[in-house]
């Protein structure tokens, strides 16, 4: 190539990578979509910014698992109430007739039935008729479906037909088959209604172990993968097991189900279905997100000890409780939360159980009974020295071998000291209680926003 050509060829070069890309040949770098942060519904911004963790006043029970640190919290999105047996009930739902729709599609893929011979068929698998599946689809379904454990994994349920539950509907013999298979016994039902295999209903999920992986670079991504799979109806005998020798029966059949209870918090949900709950919740927007071609949201999770605690506090600093203190009534004698006064007299805060979700005065931040009502589990292993070992930046302890799940807040059946904001108290992680509940948080992405900034 001579001279000239080569000086030519350069230049058009030139042209191709600075004034093509309208960059005039400066790091600009990629870019992308425009992007906000999106408010989740129900959920108010929780600024980050810096506290005093832990007990300013007395430990009058003694415990000494809070003694007072300096902590910093990063900005989140938090709950403005407890999670509601409606919003529960939407998950239920979701993992109940996903399941219904699985075992209906794996009959008909048993029996050779698509959409062309109506029946079973309509609930057949949609990549049954591979006509239908875009290039992508059909690639999966040829090279990944049928190679792990589960000989149906990753193939696609039908949603777009409704499930029928009338059994004066039912389209053929085979969907029968199935349905009565997700029902107990005759002789197993109470009252003459059809009772579901609350068994049946699982909620399978996969997490990443973050920090196994920190500790070995050297392992695969399957090596650090977490396969969870959980029951997710509540446990209703909650309400009479926690409580011998008294009448909780009316709690136990109709809190979770009746439409009456539907605003008041769920109850009788171990640590891990609450965990569950939020894997949903994530799967659920970005499923949405999704088919608006828009991109995927921070994880839905349960909040840390230390952000419960600096958001239940509302900007307060050294207050006993969410509204300060250091009195659980206000200046007109009327009791600031649900929980158990004046030694045992249950009503007297104008509540014998749980009451409504949003019931009394939010703090400062906006949020409903971070005192009462409902204890909230949390994602923090309890260890009652954690506070001396733990960092002062978003400090966390969850440590996987350790069980016991710190539980916040106290609730309805609790004394007024588990209604402080430092107050420490926990339970099993499989463990389902009659007075616990849980919130869930977002990381909040963007530009910071602190408690400094908020309140100006």
């Amino acid at each position: 190539m001579d001279t000239k050509k080569f000086i030519l060829l350069t230049m058009l070069l030139a042209l191709v990578f600075s004034c093509g890309s309208g960059d005039r040949g400066e790091l600009v770098g990629t870019k992308g979509k425009n992007w906000h942060s999106e408010k989740p519904f129900g959920m108010t911004l929780i600024p980050g910014g810096s506290f005093i963790m832990g007990k300013s006043d007395d430990d009058l029970a003694g415990v000494n698992d809070a003694p007072t640190k300096t902590a910093t919290v990063r900005a989140f999105y938090m709950d403005e109430t407890e999670i509601t047996n409606s919003e529960y009930r939407s998950f239920v739902h979701w993992v109940r007739d996903s399941i219904i729709r699985r075992n209906l599609a794996i009959m008909a893929d048993d029996v050779g039935k698509t959409s062309a011979d109506g029946g079973i068929g309509d609930y057949a698998f949609r990549d049954a008729e591979e006509e239908d599946l875009s290039v992508y689809e059909k690639y999966m379904k040829d090279n990944y479906s049928g190679m792990g454990e589960d000989p149906y994994e990753g193939r696609l349920i039908n949603r777009d037909i409704d499930i029928i539950y009338d059994t004066e509907d039912y389209p053929d013999e085979y969907y029968a088959e199935v349905m009565d298979s997700m029902y107990l016994s005759a002789e197993e039902s109470f009252n003459g209604e059809r009772t579901w295999k609350v068994e049946k209903f699982q909620f399978q999920y996969t997490k990443l172990d973050i920090q196994k992986a920190v500790k070995d670079k050297s392992l695969k991504a399957s090596d650090v993968l977490i396969k969870e799979k959980v029951e997710i109806y509540p446990d209703t005998t909650a309400w009479i097991r926690d409580f011998k020798y008294s009448y909780n029966e009316p709690m136990h059949n109709d809190y979770f189900s009746h439409e009456a209870y539907s605003n008041y918090p769920v109850v009788g949900v171990t640590w891990k279905q609450a965990a569950a709950f939020c894997q949903w919740r994530t799967l659920k927007k970005n499923a949405y997100l999704k088919s608006k071609n828009n991109g995927t949201i921070p994880d839905f999770r349960l909040p840390l000890e230390a952000e419960w605690e600096y958001a239940a506090r509302g900007g307060l600093q050294g207050a006993t409780y969410p509204w300060g203190g250091p009195y659980a009534k206000n200046d007109r004698g009327c009791f600031m939360a649900n929980f158990k006064p004046l030694r045992g007299d249950y009503a007297a805060d104008q509540a014998l159980y749980t009451v409504e979700a949003d019931a009394y005065e939010p703090n400062d931040y906006n949020l409903y009974n971070m005192a009462g009502n409902v204890a909230e589990w949390v994602d923090t292993s309890y260890d009652p020295a954690s506070y001396e070992y733990m960092s002062s930046i978003n400090p966390n302890v969850n440590d996987s071998s350790n069980d016991r799940k710190v539980i916040r807040g106290g609730s309805w059946k609790d004394v007024a000291y588990f209604l402080q904001v430092s107050s420490r108290d926990y339970e099993y992680a499989d463990s389902a209680r009659s007075y616990i509940g849980f919130r869930t948080v977002q990381d909040y992405m963007g530009e910071d926003v602190t408690s400094t900034e908020f309140n100006n």
